[in-house]
């Protein structure tokens, strides 16, 4: 008799920039969530879905979780924690640094009492010697009962095979919740103010703090199969607008013409993109703009 098939919810927690965002995008294959060397990128729950012959994982990419008392980040961790709290089995992240007493604090506010927890020690490529490994390996065995601890590099695609054997073993038993094809719970719509935003990151690094944010204000595909795309950039202060724009305008032309190709490539279709840049002070903490931009429930 063949294995009984398994489904179950994976979530993917940890502190910012410990790779989730990679991880979820090497396993399914394709773009799901944003990267930038920037922590705190991933803002949202993203559903990632991987379906394999004998099992469907439906990944969860939360927000890294971390302190702060601003209403966005605060919603944020709400975010991270609610996708743990329903989650079959969690995926700590940590990268070879190990632990430190913030992502210790982290874990255990995370770590669900009665839900299995596999730690994935990532970023494995940055070391010359894996034998520096096994400390790292023995004193995360001591602090919790993980049903597995498994080094990998999800940039590099190392250790990737065990990695999914081991989370597929560990979900229950249960019937596809999904179609086969479907790679994500998200819409284009939802993906285009993504991919402006993650430009946004790559091209401005540090001079643009994380007080800004895309909203996409018009979506709508014309008869000649050309998707024209309408984006806000919101920022906190006039002279975060300045740095967004740039000198004539050249900054935002380039984030909004590397942001439009990578939308041809992931939606399949010629795009125009026109994105505009506004001021909304103090936006990160009004209740209204943050249910506006999809941080919020209403």
């Amino acid at each position: 008799m063949s294995d009984p098939h398994r489904f179950g919810v994976v979530a993917l927690a940890g502190p910012p920039n410990a790779g989730k965002s990679t991880l979820l995008n090497r396993i399914i294959g394709e773009k799901i969530s944003i990267i930038s060397r920037r922590p705190q990128t991933t803002r949202h729950r993203i559903l990632g879905i991987k379906t394999l012959p004998g099992a469907q994982l439906v990944f969860v990419d939360t927000p890294g979780l971390h302190r702060s008392s601003r209403m966005l980040n605060r919603a944020m961790n709400r975010a991270a924690l609610g996708g743990v709290e329903d989650a079959d089995l969690v995926i700590f992240m940590i990268d070879v640094r190990g632990w430190t007493p913030e992502v210790e604090e982290l874990f255990r506010r995370a770590a669900p009492k009665d839900t299995p927890v596999i730690l994935a020690i990532n970023k494995t490529d940055r070391l010359s010697d894996r034998e520096r490994l096994l400390p790292l390996i023995k004193q995360s065995a001591a602090m919790h009962d993980f049903a597995a601890i498994i080094p990998i590099s999800a940039l590099k695609d190392k250790n990737m095979d065990a990695f999914l054997e081991a989370v597929i073993g560990a979900v229950p038993q249960g019937a596809p919740g999904f179609p086969a094809d479907q790679r994500t719970d998200r819409s284009q719509r939802f993906f285009a103010a993504e991919l402006v935003r993650e430009q946004s990151l790559k091209q401005l690094g540090h001079e643009l703090p994380h007080e800004s944010a895309v909203e996409v204000t018009s979506f709508e595909y014309t008869d000649d199969k050309l998707l024209r795309v309408g984006v806000t950039i919101w920022v906190a202060k006039a002279s975060q607008k300045s740095i967004v724009i740039g000198r004539g305008g050249q900054q935002l032309k380039v984030i909004g013409e590397r942001a439009r190709k990578q939308m041809e490539r992931a939606f399949g279709a010629r795009v125009y993109l026109d994105a505009w840049v506004k001021v909304k002070k103090g936006w990160a903490d009004n209740a209204a703009m943050l249910q506006k931009l999809g941080y919020m429930e209403d």
